[in-house]
């Protein structure tokens, strides 16, 4: 399907799985910008921008088949939810009270990680594809139950994935629930901007608008405090090479053996994005704009080589970095953190706008 202005929308059948059959929607855009998304956990597979030269590479880490999806991979481009990072010892209370703790599946350790052990980016989403004079793109609509994977609540759920002429792929969020729950979603995308599989991300340069993280422990579970990035590794507040300090002598690396660690930002004016990432060599530039209070850095410090990518290169060490967009983790024991408690008369809406150039 194609609009007037050179935006197209194709579905293909990408396979089946155990729940069923899934499909893979292909946005394409006037520059050449194709983005390809399944409806097996709402994941993204495949970004293909160009570079300074107009040449045209994948900028995400993923697979090109539903078999390599089902196997166990880390979150490659998928939604998470319905909390998105960790939560601590798997259990929180609502309202403050032990009658309304909740207890829920532990996946990373002793804690809850990404929303269970089947999350959101297990699940196959209901579509709808979207067909606008301004921007093309998929509807994504799921109903998780109430308690499952310990979460209270019907909760239900509308993600919104949409590309631009201007080469801004769009990611809207929303959910709504008839009981008090949880719920903080984001999207786990992998980048690379030399192209996938194409050596690691430190020589890329990143800037994130952020003066504070939110420091961890050893298990990754925020501390409830806020600390300046000041004189230390984390301070991209300035465009900075990913590789330049990330071997330095620091507690909070040696924690995330690496960069794994939530940035709080700072109030963004109208326009302004919260993060952007530069690949000197090729010119890609992505920039970030998100309605979100925090951002997860996080520098793939534990691919190993064992996953194999689309392009047939094994995904290395550092091969390529996430910025996912949040509230803070374990945000429902931190009760100095931005509430992700949602209410059944609320709307859960969060906004991400990943946007691609070059730079020459």
């Amino acid at each position: 399907m194609q609009n007037d202005d050179s935006l197209s929308i194709s579905k293909t059948s990408f396979g089946t799985t155990p729940d069923g059959d899934v499909d893979l929607f292909s946005l394409k855009n006037k520059n050449g910008m194709e983005v390809k998304i399944t409806n097996f956990g709402g994941i993204i597979t495949s970004i293909i921008v160009p570079d300074k030269d107009g040449e045209m590479a994948d900028v995400v880490l993923g697979f090109d088949s539903i078999a390599k999806y089902l196997a166990p991979h880390p979150y490659f481009g998928a939604i998470i939810g319905r909390y998105g990072n960790r939560i601590a010892n798997g259990e929180f209370k609502l309202n403050n009270t032990t009658a309304n703790t909740f207890t829920l599946v532990k996946n990373n350790g002793e804690n809850h990680l990404h929303g269970g052990t089947k999350g959101f980016d297990k699940m196959i989403w209901k579509t709808k594809q979207i067909n606008t004079p301004k921007r093309i793109g998929v509807e994504m609509s799921y109903t998780s139950v109430d308690m499952e994977e310990g979460y209270p609540g019907n909760l239900e759920v509308v993600v919104k994935y949409s590309l631009t002429e201007d080469n801004q792929l769009t990611i809207n969020y929303e959910a709504r629930t008839d009981k008090k729950t949880l719920c903080n979603l984001t999207n786990h995308s992998y980048f690379n901007l030399a192209g996938e599989g194409n050596g690691t991300i430190l020589n890329h340069e990143l800037k994130v608008n952020a003066d504070q993280i939110t420091p961890t422990d050893e298990g990754m579970i925020p501390t409830g405090k806020l600390q300046s990035v000041e004189g230390t590794p984390f301070d991209f507040r300035s465009a900075t090479t990913i590789g330049k300090r990330i071997e330095d002598e620091n507690q909070q690396l040696k924690n995330g053996n690496g960069y794994d660690h939530n940035f709080v930002l700072n109030q963004l004016k109208n326009g302004e994005a919260a993060a952007s990432l530069y690949d000197p060599e090729s010119g890609r530039f992505m920039e970030v704009f998100t309605s979100e209070p925090g951002i997860q850095i996080y520098s793939s410090n534990w691919l190993d080589s064992s996953l194999i990518g689309k392009s047939g290169k094994p995904y290395s060490k550092r091969g390529a970095v996430c910025l996912e967009t949040q509230h803070f983790p374990n945000s429902p024991n931190q009760p100095n953190f931005p509430s992700t408690a949602l209410e059944p008369n609320e709307l859960y809406s969060s906004l991400t706008i990943y946007k691609f150039s070059v730079k020459k």
